[in-house]
């Protein structure tokens, strides 16, 4: 948990101030934004099925020294933009390379941090095992949002640099000397495309309902600080505390209502949650 936690806190760190970085400091639009952004999402998703199979066969623990590690090298690119700001597309090519190589490591870190929670616990253990992993990955995006924007309010995108070289390279030298165990090999393993036309149907219900995900994490900041809305990194930390306190408070539903039912009730519930932030009038200072 606490592996996860540092890894992800590295991504809530930059998700307020990235956008506000190119957009003030580049002049670059929405179209430049989303592709910088985007870009860790892309990288995440193709290079999951990989970090999961690495951790199934190497281990959690080799898993999340993996994404680690990746975390540092994407820390020092972040940095190697920092020395092109007079040349803004270089710049922006290197904050997409890294927020690249940054999505591939939380793929790692994340994947990694369960199936070693899952080797220490059991698989008996297994949904307490994922929810609280998953809460410390949200409870990280939640606390990283502020830190980011004080780090970056006091020294600008160059301490979002150094914190990103330097919280996992302290998490990696922390967790070296911890103990590492390899999943149970006891029941056969299935092809990747069995296991895909098994869960294609929820996984393309569950992609199409993080758009809106996506579209705070990308704009929100920007849509802040363009309505006169204060602090930019509100949103962040509002969106990851409602979701623990939905997992916390709702976590049953799926278990008694069945899950496509739950599903269907909380897109409506996501619906609504954009329309409102879309209605929301501008500030009058703004």
């Amino acid at each position: 948990m606490a592996a996860v936690f540092a890894g992800f806190l590295l991504i809530g760190l930059a998700l307020p101030v990235l956008p506000l970085h190119l957009h003030q400091q580049f002049g670059f639009g929405p179209f430049a934004v989303g592709l910088v952004t985007g870009s860790q999402f892309v990288a995440s998703m193709l290079s999951r099925i990989g970090a999961g199979n690495y951790a199934d066969g190497r281990g959690g623990k080799r898993a999340v020294i993996v994404g680690l590690i990746a975390a540092v090298l994407a820390g020092f690119i972040y940095l190697g933009s920092l020395a092109l700001l007079d040349r803004p597309a270089a710049s922006a090519s290197a904050l997409f390379a890294g927020r690249a190589v940054l999505g591939a490591s939380e793929s790692f870190i994340i994947t990694g941090g369960v199936a070693w929670g899952l080797s220490l616990a059991g698989g008996q253990n297994s949904g307490k095992v994922i929810a609280w992993v998953g809460t410390a990955m949200f409870a990280a995006l939640a606390l990283g949002a502020p830190i980011g924007s004080a780090l970056y309010a006091a020294s600008g995108f160059a301490a979002i640099a150094l914190a990103t070289v330097g919280l996992p390279l302290a998490t990696l030298l922390a967790i070296l000397p911890m103990r590492g165990t390899s999943l149970a090999a006891s029941a056969a393993r299935q092809s990747w495309t069995s296991v895909a036309q098994a869960v294609w149907l929820p996984g393309v219900g569950a992609a199409f309902s993080s758009l809106g995900y996506g579209a705070i994490l990308s704009f929100g900041a920007l849509l802040f600080a363009e309505r006169g809305w204060q602090p930019v990194w509100l949103p962040f930390t509002a969106y990851a505390a409602s979701l623990i306190a939905a997992r916390l408070c709702f976590g049953h539903l799926p278990d008694r209502l069945g899950g496509a039912r739950v599903a269907v009730i909380f897109v409506a519930v996501e619906a609504a949650g954009l329309m409102l932030i879309w209605l929301a009038p501008p500030s009058e200072r703004a």
